[in-house]
């Protein structure tokens, strides 16, 4: 909603209110503004509008993910490198479902800006690796497979990653 360096002049006008209120003896007062100053850096890293799109997409409800994404303007000067990759990851999931171009450019820049879970990079490689198998690129698929299955360390994806290798077979 706000960009990301407005949330950390927000963050510091607020923590040295929260110190002139110490220092004029309302402690209290204090205390709870750092906290609220906790919460302007906290959403610095973490974006609130790709935090309420990831919920969303845990409901399945893509048309209401695709709106929260749909509120960043400009994802490169809103949001943090790590933050336009898990954007560009988001919309490469949503777009899979219907145009695999798309999606594959997506999830590749998604990959270049970084995930900073395995989890979600290996789901980012096993999607990229099911579109190049539809496209006929077999050898791209398998390379894919085995670096998603690389860092898929507690096995979430293996029942997808064999069923993947088991339709190649098929190619």
């Amino acid at each position: 909603m706000y960009n990301k360096n407005i949330k950390l002049v927000i963050a510091a006008i607020v923590i040295g209110v929260a110190i002139w209120q110490i220092v004029e003896g309302y402690v209290g007062n204090g205390i709870m503004l750092i906290l609220l100053a906790a919460i302007f850096v906290f959403l610095y890293f973490k974006n609130e509008l790709i935090l309420l799109a990831f919920l969303r997409l845990r409901k399945q409800d893509f048309d209401g993910a695709r709106k929260w994404l749909d509120k960043i303007k400009k994802p490169e000067s809103a949001l943090t490198t790590k933050q336009q990759g898990y954007y560009n990851y988001l919309l490469g999931i949503m777009l899979s479902q219907t145009n695999i171009t798309q999606a594959e450019k997506h999830l590749k820049k998604a990959i270049k800006l970084g995930l900073s879970m395995n989890q979600d990079l290996a789901v980012a490689k096993l999607n990229l690796a099911g579109i190049a198998m539809t496209k006929r690129r077999k050898r791209e698929a398998q390379m894919l497979l085995t670096e998603a299955k690389k860092l898929d360390k507690h096995n979430m994806l293996k029942d997808q990653i064999t069923m993947m290798k088991q339709q190649m077979k098929k190619i």
